[in-house]
C-alpha cells in the first residue's frame, strides 16, 4: 500500500466528523478522578453545616426521647420516630443531592453526558485478556500505579500532621463538652478533607491530560482516510459532474419543451437566445427558456422546427439572458422594449405569419443597472422575413 493508502502511518488530527462519531461511540476523554475528588471537596464545604445540624438536631431529640420515656404512649413513639425521620431526611438530603450535582458537572465538563450504546454492546473483543494485560504492564498501569503513590503519600502525610492534634483531643476528652469535642474532630475532618481534594484534583487534571492526549493519538488519521471521509460527506466528484450533466441535461429538455410554446425568441443572433411567453392572467412576460452557444443554436433549431418567431434584437436579447433567470418576468426596465418585440410579433400573426427569422431594427433599449452580458454590439439594418 502507498503511504497514505489504508495502511499509511496515522499522523493527521481527527476531523470534526471523526470525533462525532467517536463521541456516538463513547470514546471521550474522561478521568473518574476529577468526579471523586470534586465530590471530596465538595464534601469538606458541606461536611461542617452538616455536622453543626446533625448536632442540633440530635440535641433536640434526645429531648424529646426524655420526655417520651416518662410517658410512653404509642402515638408518642410515633411521632418521635417521624420527627426522627424527618431530621435524619432533612440533614442528608442536601448534602447527597450537593454530592450528585458536583458529579454531574464534573462530567459535563469532560465532555458532556452522552449514552454511548455500542460501547456497552458486549463483543467477544472484549473477552480477550492480552489487551487488559498490556494495560496492567504498560504505561497505563505505571501511571495507575504512580496516582496509587501519590494518593497514599497525601493521605500518610495529613495522618502524621493531623495526628498529633487527635491524640491531645483524646486524652483530653473527658473535660471537654461534647460540642467542643465534635467541633475540634469536625474542623480536624474539614482540613484533611481539602488536603487530599486539593491533591487529589490536582491528580485528577494530570490524568485527565494524559487520557486527552491517549484518546486523541488513538483517533489520528492517515490522510487516505480524510479524502475518503472527504468523499463520502461531500460525494464523489466523478458522480457529482454526472449528477450536475445529468441535471443540464433535463434543464435542457425542459427548455426545449418550452421553446414550442413560446411567444417569441429573441436571438442575438448567433451567440444568444432567449424565450419569452406572455399570458397576460400570470403578468409580465416571462423568460421560459434561454442559452448561449450550443444551447442557443439548439433553441434556434427547436424554434424553428415549432415555427416560433425568431427576431433578433441584440442588445434586448443580451439583457434580458444576463438579467433574467428561467420563469421569472422580465425587469420593469425593459417593458418597453419587450412590448414592442410581442406587438411585432402579434403583427405577424395577423398577417398570418407564422416562425421565420426578423430583423426589425428596433431602437437599443435602456439597460443601465442590468448586468452586462458581453460587449453589445449595433443593431443591424432593418429588414423582416416571412416563413
Amino acid at each position: 500500500m502507498a503511504a497514505d493508502g489504508p495502511g499509511g502511518e496515522k499522523t493527521e488530527k481527527p476531523t470534526p466528523q471523526r470525533l462525532k462519531k467517536a463521541r456516538k461511540e463513547g470514546q471521550i476523554p474522561r478521568t473518574q478522578e476529577l468526579g471523586t475528588w470534586a465530590g471530596v471537596a465538595a464534601s469538606s464545604v458541606l461536611l461542617p453545616m452538616l455536622v453543626s445540624h446533625t448536632f442540633d438536631t440530635v440535641q433536640k431529640l434526645f429531648v424529646q426521647v426524655g420526655a417520651v420515656a416518662k410517658h410512653p404512649e404509642t402515638s408518642q413513639v410515633t411521632a418521635l420516630l417521624g420527627t426522627a425521620l424527618d431530621a435524619f431526611l432533612t440533614t442528608l438530603l442536601p448534602t447527597a443531592l450537593g454530592l450528585m450535582v458536583v458529579g454531574t458537572a464534573a462530567s459535563v465538563a469532560q465532555g458532556g453526558i452522552t449514552f454511548a450504546a455500542k460501547s456497552m454492546k458486549p463483543t467477544l473483543k472484549k473477552l480477550n485478556p492480552f489487551p487488559g494485560f498490556k494495560r496492567m504492564f504498560g504505561f497505563h498501569g505505571v501511571w495507575e500505579a504512580i496516582k496509587a503513590l501519590i494518593k497514599t503519600a497525601a493521605l500518610g502525610t495529613i495522618v502524621v500532621v493531623t495526628s498529633g492534634t487527635a491524640q491531645t483531643l483524646v486524652s483530653s476528652s473527658g473535660a471537654l463538652p461534647l460540642s467542643a469535642v465534635a467541633s475540634t474532630f469536625c474542623g480536624a475532618a474539614v482540613n484533611m478533607l481539602r488536603v487530599v481534594a486539593l491533591t487529589g484534583l490536582g491528580i485528577a487534571l494530570a490524568d485527565y491530560i494524559i487520557v486527552r492526549r491517549k484518546t486523541m493519538k488513538k483517533l489520528r488519521m492517515s490522510k487516505y482516510e480524510i479524502q475518503q471521509e472527504h468523499k463520502n460527506s461531500e460525494g464523489d466528484p466523478h458522480m457529482k459532474a454526472h449528477r450536475r450533466s445529468i441535471q443540464m441535461q433535463m434543464s435542457r429538455n425542459r427548455m426545449m419543451t418550452a421553446v414550442a410554446d413560446a411567444d417569441v425568441l429573441l436571438v442575438n443572433p448567433t451567440h444568444v437566445a432567449v424565450a419569452l411567453k406572455y399570458d397576460p392572467a400570470k403578468g409580465a412576460p416571462r423568460v421560459v427558456a434561454k442559452g448561449s452557444g450550443e444551447v442557443a443554436a439548439k433553441l434556434r433549431e427547436r424554434a424553428a422546427a415549432a415555427r416560433v418567431p425568431m427576431v433578433q434584437d441584440i442588445p434586448l436579447a443580451r439583457a434580458l439572458h444576463a438579467s433574467c433567470d428561467l420563469g421569472q418576468e422580465v425587469p420593469a426596465q425593459l417593458f418597453t422594449a419587450v412590448a414592442r418585440v410581442l406587438a411585432f410579433v402579434m403583427h405577424l400573426g395577423s398577417r398570418g405569419v407564422r416562425g421565420g427569422f426578423h430583423r426589425p431594427g428596433f431602437e437599443a433599449p435602456k439597460t443601465e443597472g442590468l448586468p452586462k452580458a458581453g460587449r453589445r454590439r449595433a443593431p443591424a439594418p432593418a429588414t423582416s422575413a416571412a416563413a
